[in-house]
């Protein structure tokens, strides 16, 4: 059994910034001030004054007028560094500010007055210059903290701004890549394809023979589809959407993997392909990222084994084994393409299967067989589909 303890809740550290160590800092300060008053004999009026003051030096923070207001009570006592507190914590927290010159000379003057003792040694113009003298040093440190802080804060403020820039510009350039893309792929792919489907429905409707006019609508119906999912994918690129969460690009499917891969070993067949699907009746429902990459990378084998093994027998296998889902694609040895009739690839069809296969944190094995064929061979992890219906 696991414990877990408890955030401290320091909503009553908000007088010191949430920061225990202003408050120690505080309570160190309030301590060492109050030594001078500990050393005297007996108890005086002068030692009750300073004693009721002394509290406002832990709530300066805070409220920094408050030990401001008790600067007659720390002068009357022993208030030489309490007050210099006073004007320390005054500068920092208003900062250059008439209030604080305010508070300065007010300070100075209740020193001044409460420290003068005309003596054979001390001038006048020493009594008047020495007390005031010592109070500017804490103002102009605390002046001197406020501006630092001041600009640290200015300096995180920058650099968040220069992120958010810097987040924006890339989702710009980004968009601006996806429409490019999109635009090209309209004008090249969506086009070629296209023309592929007209003249197919052309020479389905002129064919001399049933054989012509079947193999015709097999490449009119082949190439519809394929416009069916270039304008989903189009439409992804330009409108920045996510995949579907269930289901693959232009395959209907009553949502297993393995009508997802009987529809497309029914499609590889109907164009004349060697393919034999051997798969149970019932396979664990996964979901919509698991079969997406099963489908492309069924798709990309049968597409590698139709290019380089034409005609050549291709089994597909999909089980349920070791708690994983195993996709295994086969070919055996094919014949031989003519020269001019070979179809062109782009050289990315394994790496693009890959990327798949470990995006859903699967294993994928690549290889050419002992009897001269190829193997494709995948496990997914039995990921399950989120159900939609209410518990």
């Amino acid at each position: 059994m696991t414990f877990f303890l408890p955030r401290p809740d320091r909503r009553w550290l908000s007088w010191w910034e949430s920061r225990p160590g202003y408050l120690a800092v505080d309570v160190a300060v309030t301590a060492v001030c109050v030594l001078p008053a500990l050393s005297t004999e007996g108890i005086s009026w002068r030692l009750l004054a300073f004693l009721v003051a002394l509290p406002t030096l832990l709530v300066r923070r805070r409220f920094p007028w408050l030990p401001l207001v008790a600067t007659p009570l720390f002068c009357w006592g022993w208030g030489v560094l309490p007050v210099m507190v006073i004007c320390y914590t005054v500068a920092r927290q208003w900062g250059l500010r008439r209030r604080t010159l305010l508070a300065f000379l007010l300070a100075a003057g209740l020193t001044v007055v409460s420290s003068w003792d005309p003596g054979p040694n001390d001038g006048v113009l020493y009594q008047l210059l020495v007390p005031p003298a010592w109070l500017a040093v804490p103002v102009l440190a605390g002046l001197w903290m406020r501006q630092r802080h001041t600009l640290v804060d200015a300096l995180r403020e920058r650099a968040r701004q220069a992120e958010r820039e810097r987040d924006l510009l890339a989702e710009r350039a980004v968009a601006a890549e996806r429409r490019r893309i999109a635009r090209e792929m309209h004008d090249v792919v969506a086009h070629r394809v296209s023309t592929i489907a007209l003249q197919a429905g052309a020479l389905s409707v002129t064919a001399p023979d049933e054989r012509t006019i079947e193999t015709a609508e097999i490449i009119r119906s082949v190439s519809a589809r394929a416009l069916t999912e270039l304008r989903e994918i189009l439409d992804v690129l330009r409108h920045d959407q996510q995949e579907p969460a269930d289901g693959v690009h232009g395959v209907p499917s009553d949502g297993s993997v393995r009508a997802d891969v009987a529809e497309l070993v029914r499609d590889c067949v109907a164009a004349g392909g060697n393919i034999h699907l051997h798969a149970p009746a019932e396979l664990p429902v996964v979901a919509g990222a698991v079969r997406r990459a099963v489908y492309r990378v069924a798709q990309e084998a049968l597409t590698n084994a139709a290019k380089h093994a034409p005609h050549a027998r291709v089994d597909i296998r999909l089980a349920d084994e070791q708690g994983e889902l195993q996709l295994t694609v086969s070919n055996r040895r094919g014949g031989r393409r003519p020269s001019g009739h070979a179809v062109p690839g782009s050289g990315y069809g394994l790496l693009g299967m890959r990327e798949r296969v470990t995006l859903v944190q699967g294993t994928l094995v690549t290889g050419p067989t002992l009897e001269g064929g190829y193997r494709v061979h995948a496990a997914f992890p039995l990921v399950p589909a989120v159900s939609k219906e209410p518990a």
